[in-house]
């Protein structure tokens, strides 16, 4: 079950907290984030090149919109990039010691941004739904580190993780309403001692992939819940993982330094790939 891929170097770097892996089937390009310098990434994998875009706040996602740009989840709200790089504030919200964290877009194009408090504070975080429009639901008002989302292939299922939970937790999603609250249930748990859930992605065939913050690793769930695979890796604070490139079969995770100190391995805060790890899914841009 545990195995030893080969891992490639995408970006070689030092992110202080890598984040948010996305594809952009659009511009052919992976996006991602280092959230505590306020950078976005972006990386072609069949020409190498890279951009990096200062944001004027801690970024915790970077999602492609249909029209072209960026959607962000920024300290006090969301904020919008138009594809001639042009800035503007969708929702702003400011809550002081409170920061964007991860965020996903919904099949119906709609984006789930969570955030968390700096100090970590339980119940300090929130999940909500943004429309296109900029109107906001809040879906879970008191979680504590609003992180991983994602939908099943066919759009019935939301997964999500709070992490100090250990949890990653499935919902129903009606088509009208949207993931019903009250039908929130464990998908999977991590075990004490295996590190913390922190994002995750779905591939093809249902199943959930998961990065293990202070876990050193990746897990793949089937779409029961049960351990399928165990990916080891060459630094303890994976983040995230997408799915990415032409034929969207390679996985791309992020990672982070941030209080690792002088122990830090050296490929910590690196964007690396899984090549033909297995079969992704198409990711929508958000419609705002």
């Amino acid at each position: 079950m545990s195995t030893r891929p080969s891992l490639d170097i995408a970006v070689r770097a030092s992110a202080v907290l890598g984040e948010g892996p996305t594809w952009d089937a659009a511009a052919r390009r992976l996006i991602w984030v280092d959230i505590l310098s306020s950078r976005v990434h972006t990386y072609d994998p069949a020409t190498g090149h890279r951009t990096t875009l200062a944001t004027e706040q801690h970024v915790g996602a970077a999602k492609p919109r249909a029209d072209g740009g960026l959607v962000v989840n920024l300290r006090d709200g969301i904020g919008v990039y138009g594809a001639d790089g042009g800035f503007d504030w969708l929702l702003r919200e400011a809550v002081p010691g409170r920061r964007g964290n991860d965020a996903a877009v919904a099949p119906d194009g709609a984006l789930w941004a969570g955030t968390m408090r700096y100090d970590e504070r339980a119940g300090g975080g929130t999940l909500s739904r943004i429309g296109a429009d900029g109107s906001a639901t809040e879906f879970l008002p008191e979680v504590t580190v609003s992180n991983g989302i994602g939908w099943s292939p066919d759009g019935r299922l939301m997964y999500y993780i709070d992490t100090p939970t250990r949890r990653i937790d499935v919902f129903d999603v009606d088509d009208a309403d949207g993931p019903l609250v009250a039908s929130r249930r464990p998908f999977a748990e991590v075990e004490k001692g295996a590190g913390f859930p922190d994002g995750l992605c779905v591939d093809a065939d249902g199943a959930v992939w998961v990065a293990l913050w202070d876990g050193a690793a990746i897990r793949r769930h089937a779409p029961d819940g049960t351990l399928d695979r165990v990916v080891e890796l060459p630094f303890p604070r994976p983040t995230a993982c997408a799915f990415g490139g032409a034929d969207l079969t390679d996985l791309y995770l992020t990672s982070a330094r941030v209080g690792l100190g002088a122990a830090a391995p050296p490929l910590a805060g690196s964007l690396l790939v899984i090549e033909g790890a297995g079969q992704g899914l198409a990711q929508p841009a958000f419609a705002g």
